[in-house]
């Protein structure tokens, strides 16, 4: 049987009086005002990148996306702060738990740090089938390229616990300041990435990222292998 809430309403009688009764409020209505929630996210932040895609970012507004949507101005603003933000979480939307999948699905017998580096470079080295267009629409725009470069931070928590399930034996703390570091290293990586850009020589005039992604995330990223393997074998030494 679902779990009942108390919620009181506020009742006004004639003249001075106000009185409250109550309304009982299930774990399945909360549910469903969240899964609603979530749904009008997905919707935004899909808006924003189809329209960012079709007419260029800067030809697009709140209003636009708030419209294509189905919602006001104002629901667009209780989700995303501008229209680079909601652009963003459509590009990187799942990211964290598909890097946090991808560190419990790799072979036990490799370390933890080349789990953690290969996982993470997995995923940012494979942006998708739209990368081509969104990869330009990114690199030319530096609003998006600051969004996008804020976006990358890995929540601590999902990634610490991630660290515990593949070496169960690790202090959480520790856990949490590796994946402190880890989101740290992938930030750089992508800042550096994205402001190293150069004009291509084609005629098109393209402005492209130099390098390779995948190259600048593992360089990020390697500096912290030794940590991790330090923590490991600390975590196994007899208490």
């Amino acid at each position: 049987m679902p779990r009942l809430y108390t919620k009181l309403r506020a009742r006004k009688f004639a003249g001075a009086h106000v009185g409250c009764d109550t309304e009982d409020v299930t774990e399945d209505d909360i549910g469903l005002r969240e899964r609603k929630k979530q749904a009008t996210r997905v919707a935004l932040r899909d808006a924003a990148l189809r329209l960012a895609l079709e007419r260029g970012p800067d030809n697009v507004r709140v209003h636009d996306i708030a419209e294509a949507s189905g919602v006001s101005p104002r629901t667009y603003n209780n989700y995303f702060s501008s229209r680079e933000q909601a652009i963003v979480a459509a590009i990187t939307a799942d990211r964290e738990q598909r890097i946090v999948t991808a560190i419990a699905t790799r072979p036990d017998e490799i370390s933890l740090s080349e789990a953690v580096i290969s996982a993470i470079v997995e995923q940012y080295a494979d942006p998708g089938d739209q990368a081509r267009d969104v990869l330009l629409m990114i690199t030319t725009s530096p609003a998006l390229r600051e969004s996008y470069a804020d976006s990358v931070a890995i929540s601590e928590r999902p990634l610490a616990d991630a660290l515990i399930e593949r070496a169960p034996d690790i202090d959480p703390l520790t856990a949490r300041v590796l994946a402190a570091g880890v989101g740290a290293a992938a930030r750089v990586a992508i800042h550096d990435w994205l402001t190293s850009v150069a004009v291509s020589a084609s005629s098109t005039g393209f402005v492209v990222p130099a390098g390779s992604l995948a190259e600048r995330m593992r360089a990020a990223l390697l500096p912290l292998a030794p940590a991790f393997e330090a923590a490991v074998k600390r975590a196994s030494l007899p208490h």
